[in-house]
């Protein structure tokens, strides 16, 4: 992959990390939290959002070492559980607008695809359309997919916790303090098994090959 390609996929990767992560702070601002608001994260601009390791340096490491599974993420938008009106259900929406607001992103982008398929020959797009919008599908999809993942910090793990009872969150609080190492291998060593659902969903939604 040449280096304007790796340019791309890490730009696009950081702006969708970025809409994931302020997606966040709008939903709990939504149930009565404010506590991203007066961070200053409640903006679209990377510099407040970027996280060196998550979202520059292991992007490119997977990138150049042609990962089928191209992660990252940003620095967590801060919100205060305590302030949300329905803690609960509060919870596992802060923690779900991130990955629905990724899938929403790959759905547009994919019905573009779609609809400008149908009429390329009449359109005359440029060359590189179908790269880029291809890219935003993937990197979206890959987003939302792995942010399923019952591992801390992802939001799989904020919206299982928020069903378990009481007498497992012991187990969650131990289980914590090694999720960076369980996300790191599982990032390198177990990623790939994602490959398929992202696969078929870029199918889905696009109607092109993976």
């Amino acid at each position: 992959m040449d280096a304007i390609n790796v340019i791309f996929y890490i730009a696009i990767l950081v702006m969708s990390v970025v809409i994931h992560e302020v997606s966040h702070g709008f939903a709990a601002e939504y149930f009565g939290d404010k506590t991203s608001r007066f961070a200053g994260r409640l903006t679209l601009n990377p510099l407040k959002h970027l996280d060196f390791f998550g979202s520059v340096f292991l992007p490119l490491v997977l990138v150049l070492s042609h990962s089928p599974f191209l992660l990252g993420w940003a620095k967590p938008v801060p919100y205060n559980p305590d302030n949300l009106s329905n803690k609960k259900w509060g919870t596992i929406t802060v923690a779900g607008a991130g990955i629905l607001a990724n899938l929403a992103v790959a759905i547009l982008f994919g019905f573009i695809i779609r609809l400008t398929l149908n009429f390329s020959s009449s359109l005359s797009l440029p060359e590189g359309f179908y790269f880029i919008t291809s890219i935003i599908v993937v990197v979206n999809l890959a987003l939302g997919i792995f942010n399923l993942i019952p591992i801390p910090p992802l939001d799989g793990s904020k919206i299982l916790l928020s069903f378990l009872p009481e007498s497992a969150f012991a187990f969650i609080r131990a289980y914590e303090q090694y999720s960076l190492i369980i996300l790191i291998v599982f990032i390198f060593f177990f990623s790939a098994y994602l490959t398929p659902i992202l696969a078929f969903l870029f199918s889905f939604f696009t109607g092109l090959a993976f």
